[in-house]
This record gives structure tokens, sequence and C-alpha cells, in this order.
């Protein structure tokens, strides 16, 4: 049996696949969505479900979904695994994830646990099957709903009745509940649940690591830059890179009300500038990084854009710069000058390591009492961050930037 965490993928053949579900703790009910190129559904058809129980090669039978993957139309470019709490089943949330077993004919076995849910998540989807080339792939998501079938609804554009009102379920102890944070300082996060209810467990778990280090009232103009190396595809291809762009989205939502963060691919001196959107944010950057060429990543000239349009636009709160790097610099005396000349400008960079090169300069910018920046940190998300907790994935994120914040 071969385990994947959350992120990867593995190759499947065209033979029909077999998706079991197993739920401790609560009752759920499981079900699929067949998804076409843009991410929707064609029609409320595509949601197969006890009621429903197939679907163009798709099937659900109890607790699992099989998928005869060679008679899937081809307008399908996806399907979706999910599992749900029953919503008649007061305060029923997901607290331990449920376990994935994906089959095949003559092929190993497949096993997919996500980390566990930490947010009253009710609805949560597990995996996707989706077209690689000419054949199949399965990647392991564990994407949680507060939000129930309603922030499905709005993610995939399936139309649900209304579930019936559960008892919300009491905040873990220690989090929310125990720690509220500075009075009349708790971000509305109204926009997040109109707009992305699928990043509501995020943004309420990054608020709370805001409040624990003292800056939930404080604001900044949050910016994100991705390594679009040769070595990065791998990365891209596995959803990593997207996860990654999901949860800084997520965490800006609590520093900067518009809903939007650009987005900075360094690969070539032109760097590709676009933006990902409460609105927009799924499947938002591999839309965009097919728009660029795979090369050497120069994050010297995608830095210099971040803080020139930082600059233009008249911002007065800091900027928040989350770096993500994959490889040491082309250029690192440049990458110094340019935190050296962007401290007075109210720019805090935080490099981000993922990926399979060396960071070694990352890491030691601070290490030399002579060339002490101020303005910069290093966090390492190891090589598949979407592994890491959203706890202790936050507090990475944040911790030397409430510290400069308070400076």
């Amino acid at each position: 049996m071969t385990s994947l965490r959350k992120g990867e993928n593995a190759a499947l053949t065209t033979a029909p696949v077999a998706v079991a579900v197993s739920v401790q703790g609560l009752a759920a009910d499981v079900s699929a969505l067949l998804l076409g190129a843009d991410g929707k559904v064609r029609s409320d058809d595509d949601l197969v479900f006890y009621n429903h129980p197939s679907q163009d090669g798709v099937s659900v039978d109890g607790s699992t979904v099989t998928a005869d993957l060679a008679r899937v139309p081809a307008g399908v470019e996806r399907v979706a695994v999910m599992a749900s709490a029953d919503p008649l089943q007061p305060g029923a949330v997901f607290t331990r994830a449920p376990l994935l077993l994906i089959t095949q004919p003559e092929s190993p076995t497949l096993s997919f646990t996500a980390p566990d849910f930490t947010c009253g998540e009710t609805v949560v989807v597990l995996a996707e099957l989706y077209r690689r080339a000419a054949g199949w792939k399965v990647r392991a998501v564990g994407q949680g709903y507060a939000s129930g079938l309603a922030g499905v609804a709005t993610d995939y554009g399936v139309d649900v009745e209304s579930e019936p009102a559960a008892t919300p379920p009491l905040p873990p102890p220690g989090r929310a509940g125990g720690n509220p944070g500075p009075s009349g300082s708790e971000v509305d996060l109204s926009k997040v649940e109109r707009l992305a209810p699928g990043l509501v467990p995020p943004a309420r778990q990054a608020g709370r690591i805001l409040a624990d280090r003292s800056i939930a009232d404080r604001r900044a103009a949050v910016y994100l830059i991705l390594d679009h190396d040769w070595h990065m595809e791998e990365l891209y291809e596995s959803f990593a890179v997207q996860a990654f762009a999901e949860r800084v989205l997520a965490l800006s939502a609590n520093l900067d009300d518009d809903g939007t963060v650009p987005v900075i691919f360094s690969s070539g001196e032109q760097p590709f500038l676009e933006e990902i959107r409460l609105d927009n944010y799924r499947r938002r950057i591999g839309q965009l990084h097919t728009q660029v060429d795979w090369g050497w990543g120069n994050v010297a000239a995608a830095m210099r854009r971040a803080a020139g349009h930082y600059q233009e636009s008249g911002a007065v709160d800091p900027a928040f710069v989350v770096t993500q790097v994959g490889d040491e610099p082309l250029d690192k005396a440049e990458v110094r000058a340019l935190l050296q000349n962007t401290a007075p400008l109210g720019v805090f960079w935080l490099f981000v390591g993922f990926g399979r090169g060396k960071l070694a300069f990352y890491r030691n910018l601070n290490a030399s009492a002579s060339a002490t920046f101020t303005n910069v940190a290093f966090y390492d998300a190891t090589k598949n961050p979407g592994s890491v907790p959203d706890e202790r994935f936050y507090a990475g994120l944040v911790e030397a930037f409430a510290a400069w914040l308070r400076r």
C-alpha cells in the first residue's frame, strides 16, 4: 500500500477505480461531483449521491465511489470525492479526517488520511480524479468546508436545498473561545463567507494566530511571489502551489479587506504579475502559471516588481510580501540590496522555502551581525506545505512579521 500526503498525486490506469471512504465518530454521506474544464458541474445531475447514485460512469454505493474512467465523457475533466456530515445530527462536525482507500485491478492500493480538522468542518473534499495528458491521476485534497453544502455549491456550481440549522460547535479549548484577542479587533469575514466559503476555516485559524501575536488590529497589503523555476513543475502539477496560495489568500482576508492578493511569478527579467481573489481563487494558480515560461527563477526581478507595485499603489499600510523560494537566488547581492533599500518603505519580506533546491542563502540572511536585515525572515514550509496543519503553518508565516510590526 502506498500512502499519499495532502497535495500529492499518483497515476491511475483507465480501469475502474474504487474510492472507499471510512469515517469515524459521526454519520456521514459520501458523494461525487463530475466537473468540467471550468471546475463547475455541467448540471445538477453531476452531483452523484444516495438519491442519484450514478452518472456517466461514476456511481456511489454506500461509502464507496466507483469511477469507470473509460466511460467518463470527454467533457468531464475531474471527479471530486467528498464526505458530508449528516445535517440532521446537531453539532456534527469532522474532527478526525476520514481514511481513503483507492483501488484498481492489478495496481497497488493507495491510501490517504488528511490532517485532522479543527474548525468545525461539515463537508470535506477528500480527493480528485483528474485527466492528465492521455491518462488519469488521483490527487489527495483534504479541503474542509465549515459552511456545509452551501460552500460546495458556491465553489462547484451545484444547486442544493437549504440545510437544517445545526447547533454551532463549541470552539476547541485554547482557540477562539479562549483567546478572543483585543476588543473590537476581530476582522469581519463575511466577505469570505459569501465569496469563498471554502476558505473560511483557514481564514479563521489565521485570525486566531494574529490575535495570539497581538496584531489582529493591524492591516497590511499582502503580496505573493511564486518561484517558476523548471524544478517547481511537479509542485504546480500536484496542487501544492495552489494550496499554498489559497492559504496566503485566507491570511490576507484578515489583514486587507479587498479580497485580493497580487501574485508575481519569478521567471525571467519581466516577472508576470496578476492576482488571486476570493471570487476566483479555485484553480487560479494553474490558470495563471501556464502563461509563464519555465526558466531559472529570478527572485530579485520579482521583488523589484512587488516593491514597485506597492509604491505605485499609494498604500499607507505596510506590505507583507510572502516570497516562495525553491532554490538559491541568481544574484545574491541584488537581493541583499533590495532588502536594505525597501526597509524604509515599510516592506517586510518573508521567504518561504519549499521545493527541491538548496536554501542556505535565505536561511542565513541574518546570521551575520554585520548584515542584519530588520525586514526579512525565513520559514521552512517543508517539501509538502499542504501537510502542515493550519495552526502551525500560520504561526510560522506570521511570527517574525508580527514582531516586526510591534517594533
